[in-house]
């Protein structure tokens, strides 16, 4: 295992910051387009766009956090992304999470999902953590479920119709 920018560790798993070497992993995860339905991003039109936005992600440095590479105690294997992101225009920190489709549906997004709240609560020393949705993308909603997250509202999120969930300290 890398000890890499290591920031959390599950029974399975192993989060680490995002590096340069990532670029061709996010190019390959990004540009599925099932993986990308409900996210409302478009794919990276290159490994050196993935590159560039791996370079220029300030989110560690500016809020101490952000999303982590999730990857395989067992064999080291990247299989996605989960983390915490701050939107300082809603003053607010959501949780999200994207993975490759062969590791879907065997339990990843929930035991990353799960350890990120941790995190997020007992180091971070947030008090409420929130996710979007689409309305559409009934796994994802119910990883935010299994994690303890709560309903709290139809919204509107870049346009698409989605569901705000919370869940407090």
């Amino acid at each position: 295992m890398s000890s890499l920018n290591l920031i959390i560790e599950t029974k399975r798993l192993y989060l680490r910051e995002f590096t340069v070497q990532d670029a061709s992993f996010f190019y390959e995860l990004n540009n599925d387009e099932e993986v990308l339905k409900y996210t409302g991003d478009i794919p990276f039109k290159s490994v050196s766009e993935a590159h560039r936005f791996i370079k220029n992600y300030t989110a560690y440095k500016n809020d101490g956090y952000g999303r982590w590479v999730v990857c395989l105690k067992e064999t080291n294997k990247k299989i996605g992304f989960c983390g915490l992101k701050y939107h300082p225009d809603k003053a607010i920190t959501e949780i999200g999470f994207r993975f490759l489709k062969n590791s879907w549906n065997k339990g990843f997004a929930t035991e990353s999902a799960n350890a990120c709240l941790a995190y997020g609560f007992k180091k971070l020393r947030l008090n409420t953590i929130y996710a979007h949705v689409h309305k559409e993308n009934k796994a994802s909603q119910r990883v935010l479920e299994k994690c303890g997250l709560q309903f709290v509202k139809d919204i509107k999120y870049d346009n698409a119709p989605a569901k705000l969930y919370c869940i407090k300290k």
